[in-house]
């Protein structure tokens, strides 16, 4: 599964006297199993670029390719479909269902899916053990912790085995400790299920752990790089 994007526009407020173009003319290939950080200052465009790649958002002009769909080219009833099968998101704020237990939360995705209540409960049960929550299953958002409910969120984003994960500033409001132990548990994942992560990010404690590192600026690809092990992916100029 390879991601294309060609081309990819998004200017808001077209046609009036102050358009804000977000996403400028950028063209980008990701690959099955990537762990990418796409960093850059707020307002920068890469919010806007995850939002498209996850069909959230329509380009003004440029496509987006998934697995050889075009998926700008779909129905808002097929992005639901495709969004649904194939794209796990991960919020900065969450966006947990508040009246549902973890293991709901978890199980939501695949109930929409249409799979069968066994298959839901043994694979939200297997997710929410990898990612430290076992103990966890009956407890409602409001009864865990921010890092609780990240690591939730992160196991609602696996549970349909998306083939590729969106995360917008997944670390950005917890603590170093909890950071680093989420995305110790993303590493492990991609590793094992061979899922993409996309990240939205200016933390540097994402970008270390990336393999690629895609700079934006005034919504354009200023650089992008690839590190091996024992490489930092920040250069002394940022």
């Amino acid at each position: 599964m390879s991601i294309y994007i060609e081309g990819l526009t998004k200017t808001y407020n077209p046609g009036t006297d102050f358009p804000v173009t977000a996403v400028n003319d950028v063209t980008l290939t990701v690959e099955q199993g990537e762990f990418v950080a796409v960093m850059g200052p707020s307002g920068s465009g890469k919010t806007t670029l995850l939002n498209m790649l996850g069909g959230i958002d329509h380009p003004c002009e440029g496509t987006v390719t998934i697995d050889g769909m075009e998926i700008t080219g779909l129905s808002d009833k097929e992005l639901i479909g495709f969004r649904r099968d194939n794209i796990g998101f991960i919020f900065q704020d969450f966006s947990l269902l508040p009246v549902l237990t973890a293991m709901e939360n978890v199980e939501f995705v695949m109930q929409l899916q249409g799979k069968s209540r066994e298959a839901c409960e043994a694979r939200a049960v297997q997710l929410l053990n990898e990612v430290g929550l076992g103990d966890r299953l009956n407890n409602v958002p409001g009864k865990l912790s921010g890092g609780q409910q990240q690591r939730v969120a992160v196991a609602r984003a696996l549970a349909s085995k998306p083939k590729f994960v969106l995360a917008d500033e997944p670390t950005a409001n917890l603590d170093a400790r909890t950071a680093y132990g989420l995305l110790d548990i993303m590493q492990q994942l991609n590793e094992k299920e061979g899922t993409t992560f996309i990240f939205s990010t200016h933390d540097p404690r994402v970008i270390e752990r990336a393999r690629r590192v895609i700079v934006f600026e005034d919504g354009k690809v200023a650089e992008d790089r690839v590190h091996g092990k024992g490489e930092s992916p920040i250069s002394n100029n940022e």
